[in-house]
């Protein structure tokens, strides 16, 4: 009787880590998926995006016709900095900051992607900033100021769920469970 209990177990136990996995995983797409990381996380255009509860009930392009450019930081044009202080305005609405403000590389693109899409391209240093390691994205997470500002957006924004603390602990789940992606 015990050994059929232990063979069950044994056949359960790579469904259940799939399915801790891909919990663990849902986490980490609502964050990267919410518009304090995806509308900045953009494609080839170079044009951020302003979406989420905070603003319309339709994303549309940031205002003033906004064009980061190849750069991804407005070198070319009218550079992020011009707006984009250190620190969040306190007005609500007002101009947010942080350091290094920027969009993230084109490879990166979270905004209109899905789960699949995403995982897959979070485990590929091609398309993640070069970052070999579940590991190098937590120090990336845990250390960027431009990172956390995703969960102190100033007034008049939604902050990402969860917490960057939060979302660390998802991270290293997700890797202890194999990293598993979902299919769709």
């Amino acid at each position: 009787m015990i050994r059929y209990a232990l063979v069950i177990l044994a056949m359960a136990s790579p469904a259940f880590a799939q399915d801790a996995g891909t919990a663990a995983w849902a986490h980490i797409y609502q964050v990267f998926s919410h518009p304090r990381c995806a509308n900045c996380h953009v494609g080839p255009d170079n044009v951020p995006i302003w979406s989420g509860s905070s603003y319309w009930a339709k994303s549309r392009p940031h205002g003033m016709n906004i064009n980061a450019g190849i750069s991804r930081s407005g070198t070319e044009y009218i550079p992020c900095r011009s707006c984009h202080a250190l620190e969040n305005s306190q007005v609500p609405h007002g101009p947010p900051g942080a350091d290094a403000w920027s969009l993230a590389p084109v490879s990166m693109q979270w905004f209109d992607k899905s789960s699949a899409e995403i995982c897959s391209q979070i485990k590929d240093p091609m398309r993640n900033g070069g970052r070999t390691s579940i590991a190098q994205i937590v120090q990336h997470i845990e250390q960027v100021p431009l990172v956390h500002w995703g969960w102190a957006p100033g007034p008049g924004r939604e902050p990402a769920p969860y917490s960057a603390a939060q979302l660390v602990v998802f991270l290293k789940q997700w890797e202890a469970e194999g990293a598993p992606c979902p299919t769709q």
